[in-house]
């Protein structure tokens, strides 16, 4: 019984034992990375094409102006729609056309519904808005309305530019700002480690600045792809690369060297996906639609979208949103800088304790 006792312990142990020198070797994070990077591989493909392949519309806000001539067919002719599209069109009634034009550069609404006394329809989409869901109800309204016995005129009154036809020129955009905001902020953290913590957040907004600068440089003067209010888009541009490379920070000081795992999942696989740019909040799944409005692509895309095509009619929220990820993380990053593997201060500390001891 000893004996074979002994003999288990021993293999037990010697289990154990290669199973804690592989630990310690440089093959577990190696394993570790491989399992991840294939998990992220499969995660990214997976929120792209799930958000993106298929648009399907779900709640639609339209305005409705004008006196029917009937208001059943007013009825039929909404009812015929969300049949069609397979989504509500969430009326808001307006007295005139003007107001109802007005709601649409307060982006409330997407398209105006205008009934007339002789028994015609006017439909206004705004491609601005949304290029797909203005292409879905053009090409659905008229059939809808030759159902029912209604002629229906389509007329796009916030069309996009001529360089960004299918409206993705904003996307792509923001991704670059919120991708190379994070990158940089780890380049930084393995070529500049010594920074010391405000050195690190001045430097992460230096980068930020002249990184913005470059995008909107390429896109406008460069390419000619948008006309741009290039101050407005530089300061957007900026923000969006400051809270991106301030998320990867604060979680390299949180967590280390896994930083990359949540910064990639908040701002790729879930902000990305989610924030409006490729396919209109209408069309995005409910909750992802919501939540991507207050994650820093999302906010990006909201602001530029804003500023390029609704001038005059800018919110606060974006900037707010962008903001607050800004401050809140480098404010972690602050409060938490002693666990944060690079700096000087770090070195010298530990210097001093070395000499000390």
């Amino acid at each position: 019984m000893n004996e074979k006792g002994t003999a288990g312990n021993s293999i037990g142990s010697t289990g154990g034992g290669r199973w804690a020198a592989f630990r310690r070797s440089p093959f577990f994070p190696a394993a570790v990375l491989v399992v991840l990077v294939a998990a992220a591989a499969g995660l990214f493909a997976g929120s792209y094409t799930y958000c993106m392949a298929n648009p399907t519309p779900r709640s639609i806000p339209t305005a409705v102006t004008g006196v029917p001539a009937s208001e059943v067919k007013r009825a039929q002719f909404v009812q015929g729609m969300e049949k069609a599209l397979g989504a509500t069109l969430k009326l808001h009634h307006y007295g005139t056309y003007r107001r109802a034009r007005g709601a649409v550069e307060e982006q409330r609404v997407f398209a105006i519904l205008e009934q007339r006394t002789d028994g015609r329809a006017a439909l206004s989409v705004s491609g601005a808005s949304g290029a797909s869901v203005a292409q879905l109800l053009t090409e659905t309204a008229p059939r809808v309305g030759a159902a029912i016995g209604v002629p229906v005129t389509v007329t796009d009154i916030k069309p996009l530019q001529k360089g960004d036809p299918r409206g993705l020129a904003l996307f792509y955009v923001s991704l670059a700002a919120s991708v190379v905001g994070f990158i940089g902020a780890i380049q930084l953290s393995v070529h500049a480690a010594r920074l010391n913590p405000g050195e690190r957040i001045a430097f992460t907004l230096l980068q930020s600045a002249l990184g913005g600068f470059a995008i909107a440089a390429v896109v406008d003067w460069g390419l000619g792809a948008l006309r741009l209010p290039f101050t407005e888009s530089w300061l957007i541009l900026t923000l969006t690369m400051f809270a991106s490379g301030m998320v990867f920070t604060m979680f390299n000081t949180l967590i280390g060297r896994w930083a990359m795992l949540p910064t990639w999942s908040l701002l790729v696989l879930l902000g990305n996906p989610s924030s409006g740019g490729a396919v209109s909040w209408p069309l995005l799944p409910s909750l992802l639609g919501t939540v991507g409005r207050w994650l820093p692509p999302g906010a990006s895309v909201n602001a530029h979208h804003t500023a390029v095509y609704f001038g005059g009619h800018q919110h606060a929220f974006p900037f707010a949103v962008l903001g607050a990820w800004a401050v809140g993380c480098s404010a972690v990053f602050w409060l938490w800088r002693h666990r944060h593997p690079g700096g000087r201060e770090r070195e010298m500390g530990g210097g001093a304790g070395l000499a000390e001891g």
